[in-house]
């Protein structure tokens, strides 16, 4: 009895095995084709089951049969090593046409963040408001703007093409035509400005782009203009850490880090100061349109922060960034708020603008050089490009004279545009046709 019982007792230790080693097996295969699935997708899952089932076949096909992987035979195992193969080719096509998903940005003018920034929405939308209603011209906005805004300075462009400068007759002549619809007033009393009449500082709760997208506004416009961006860990892309500014006021590479002395470097500045829109039409709008006018991409400039603090509550005539080259598209994007929030500008600013946008449409023939200069044949003679303004000038009136630039700023006259009264060659150190820079 004991002999005749002892292969009964073991044909349940033989089957546990043989089922021990099925599920090692069967295991074997799911957890290689998760882990390729996690690695690399739908082609890491192809190939890496491909290859367990290539190395089961094989060795199947050594040995005769693999039971617990039901290959039983030659013929079974020919039949998974071709499946396996199958699948490799599968894995390997799908690899090399893998399916473009955009990268993951923190908002729709951020999708530049990867680099620069920005940016924008491709055309940029007032917000929906109470009286009076808010929307942007949509000649300055379709003109003016290459595609969703025109800040950067030259070398910026390059860099950041949904930022480029306005250079174009096109573009200057439409900005013009707009100015010339804007009203023209006093400046009003700045009575009752305060910075809170503009909303809570860099607040995400507006109705302009980006707003509601769960990052405040500052880090917005560092995302949009800044190159090279590191974000502080665990705020989803938003809180810039570090970056490279083009600053579009001087023409200079800024290095920004996140920091209580070091975030100063790199400021936001309103292109229209808050202060000069209150005074100039923002006190007649509701709070949520100030508060939007406060936030709308299309009024904030990442810039130099020292020179954002020397433009103060200037307008146009009393500042402009040091960078010519930036200057047009710097008033056209004045010109573009004011029309978009109903802001009038005063007598001053539109001459100065107005100098300006046609500066940029016809700016002045460079003067030849005494060597350089020949008296041309008929057949070389051509039309040179037309100057800022005639280069003759009626004369001034005798009591219009500055003795030099100092006088000429206490007087509130600076800066001083060719053709203007008060403006000679004496005071245009750099004779591109404004004084008193």
């Amino acid at each position: 009895m004991g002999l005749g019982a002892t292969p009964q007792q073991r044909r349940p230790n033989g089957s546990g095995g043989r089922s021990l080693v099925a599920w090692a097996g069967w295991g074997g295969l799911l957890l290689t084709a998760l882990l390729g699935l996690a690695s690399s997708g739908v082609s890491g899952l192809f190939s890496l089951a491909g290859v367990y089932v290539l190395v089961v076949g094989v060795i199947a096909l050594v040995r005769g049969k693999i039971r617990w992987a039901l290959l039983r035979n030659r013929a079974m195992s020919g039949v998974a090593i071709g499946g396996a193969i199958v699948g490799l080719v599968v894995g390997g096509a799908t690899a090399k046409n893998p399916s473009t998903t955009p990268v993951a940005g923190h908002n729709s003018s951020s999708t530049i963040r990867t680099s620069a920034g920005a940016p924008p929405s491709a055309t940029p939308t007032a917000a929906a408001s109470t009286t009076p209603p808010i929307t942007p011209s949509v000649t300055s906005n379709s003109s003016v703007r290459s595609s969703s805004s025109t800040h950067s300075s030259s070398s910026t462009a390059a860099q950041n093409p949904a930022k480029a400068i306005v250079r174009s007759d096109t573009a200057s002549h439409a900005a013009l035509a707009t100015l010339a619809t804007l009203p023209v007033k006093g400046r009003a009393p700045q009575t009752g400005y305060d910075r809170a009449q503009f909303g809570q500082a860099w607040t995400d709760d507006v109705t302009v782009p980006d707003g509601h997208n769960g990052c405040d506004t500052r880090n917005d416009i560092l995302s949009r203009d800044l190159t090279s961006i590191i974000y502080k860990p665990s705020t989803r892309n938003c809180a810039v850490a570090t970056g490279t500014l083009h600053d579009p006021y001087t023409g200079r590479t800024i290095s920004f880090t996140r920091g209580e002395s070091t975030s100063t470097a790199v400021q936001i500045d309103h292109v229209v100061a808050l202060s000069d829109a209150w005074q100039t039409g923002a006190q007649q709008l509701s709070s949520e349109q100030r508060q939007n006018l406060a936030n709308d991409p299309r009024e904030l400039l990442a810039v130099d922060g020292p020179t954002n603090e020397a433009k103060g509550d200037g307008d146009a005539a009393t500042w402009l960034p040091p960078n010519k080259s930036f200057r047009c598209t710097y008033v056209a994007d004045q010109v573009q708020v004011k029309s978009a929030y109903h802001l009038w500008v005063t007598p001053a600013e539109k001459a100065a603008m107005t100098a300006v946008l046609t500066h940029c449409s016809n700016p002045p023939a460079a003067t030849p050089s005494p060597s350089s200069t020949r008296t041309p044949s008929p057949s070389s003679t051509h039309t040179s490009p037309l100057p800022l303004v005639p280069t003759t000038t009626a004369p001034q009136p005798a009591d219009v004279y500055y003795a030099n630039c100092a006088a000429a700023r206490a007087a509130g006259a600076a800066p001083l545009y060719r053709g203007q009264p008060g403006y000679r060659a004496g005071l245009d150190r750099d004779h591109d046709g404004i004084a008193c820079e």
